[in-house]
């Protein structure tokens, strides 16, 4: 639903989003066994933002930008092609620069410094910040990137930005083969590849909780749903991702019969997001666990979020139905049915509900019917918040 608001909002031009874009900074190296750097900049930078609260776009979208306008991804563009992926996503400010290395000790570039030069675009006001700049050893670029997040974060929102100090603290180092591996995994054309660069990365450091979202991620999509909380319960809370994480954790353990475990990474999502799916699934988990006052009330949450969605009518009226409350369970399993005529299932509990006719004792197929929603929006939540804030 958050969705859906703030795209209408956009589109009527009643709100306007202060948006970032990060693009990959550009190789100048020489090397182009370094190219993958640029790649980790942006996300670095882009993870610092968002943990920030600031509103910004994901690779998807840059990516889906730059087949728009048959730009080549890892080219060093122009600065007229700069402000075209900008203008094509709306985007409010866009960060883009460069890195050389700037001395070693020896052949191997590892053992180098690395200099990374910043600039910010900020297209609403046709202004560009001077450059600003980190320079660090490459061993390093894990701190250097952090350091660079926490600048542009300073010019785009000083408010939002905590000490440099905390700043760095909440980020602690990590290894180079270990952010490298994670980026070529990014970068790496198929799901076998990218699932081994992910692997090779949390295992190359334990602490790094960007391949373990992706790792999680990936086996949640092949329905793995051990393998794939193993991997998400992973993700640190200094992550963008780490409520996606606990929701998607939370909807693991429910399929696996965790629903305790369920609940909690619910219940920590629902504290920091008020989002209609989260209420429903953390309602699903408490009615089998039996809480049927915790389930009646966020299933009704659900409702009031979005009053359009038949799942969320029909899960309060199934379990209202469940706990002999006849009169409620047709107000709700009615509107279930009129927002989705092909319900059947709906329909039938509707006449039985009509009929005041229960759940007989050991009737199996009037158990573990509720209704868990998969899809999670958080972004476009933040979307919604973000624009509402800018415009008040």
């Amino acid at each position: 639903m958050y969705r859906y608001l703030a795209v209408a909002a956009l589109a009527c031009g009643w709100l306007r989003a202060e948006t970032v874009l990060v693009l990959p900074f550009f190789n100048h190296t020489q090397s182009s066994n370094l190219d993958w750097i640029g790649e980790s900049i942006s996300e670095s930078v882009n993870d610092s933002l968002a943990s920030a609260g600031l509103l910004v776009l994901d690779r998807d979208d840059r990516l889906e930008a730059y087949r728009r306008l048959s730009l080549r991804p890892g080219a060093e563009l122009t600065h007229a092609s700069i402000i075209k992926i900008a203008q094509s996503l709306d985007a409010a400010s866009v960060i883009y620069g460069s890195y050389d290395l700037i001395s070693s000790r020896d052949s191997q570039p590892s053992s180098g410094s690395l200099r990374v030069n910043a600039r910010i675009l900020d297209l609403k006001r046709l202004h560009q910040t001077p450059e600003f700049s980190e320079t660090g050893a490459l061993a390093d670029l894990a701190a250097l990137e952090a350091r660079l997040g926490w600048r542009a974060l300073q010019l785009l929102n000083p408010r939002a930005a905590p000490t440099e100090e905390a700043f760095m603290q909440a980020r602690p180092p990590v290894r180079l083969d270990a952010v490298e591996s994670y980026v070529r995994g990014l970068l790496a054309p198929t799901p076998a590849q990218r699932l081994r660069f992910f692997a090779q990365a949390a295992r190359l450091d334990g602490h790094y909780s960007p391949p373990c979202f992706q790792l999680g991620m990936t086996y949640w999509a092949g329905k793995d749903y051990p393998n794939a909380a193993m991997w998400l319960v992973r993700v640190d809370q200094s992550n963008p991702h780490h409520l996606e994480a606990q929701f998607f954790l939370g909807l693991c353990r429910y399929y696996t019969g965790d629903f305790d475990g369920a609940e909690r990474a619910f219940l920590t999502v629902a504290a920091a997001v008020p989002l209609n799916e989260v209420y429903n699934d953390l309602a699903a988990a408490q009615t089998r666990l039996n809480d049927v006052a915790g389930a009646l009330a966020n299933f009704q949450k659900a409702v009031e979020g979005d009053s359009s969605d038949p799942d969320y009518h029909f899960n309060l009226g199934y379990l209202y139905w469940k706990s002999g409350r006849y009169d409620e369970a047709v107000t709700s399993l009615r509107a279930a049915v009129e927002r989705n005529s092909a319900d059947r299932e709906a329909a039938a509990l509707l006449g039985r509900a009509l009929r005041r006719e229960g759940p007989r004792p050991g009737e199996p197929s009037a158990e573990l019917r509720e209704r868990v929603k998969t899809n999670y929006e958080e972004a476009a939540y933040r979307q919604l918040e973000a624009v509402l804030e800018n415009n008040k």
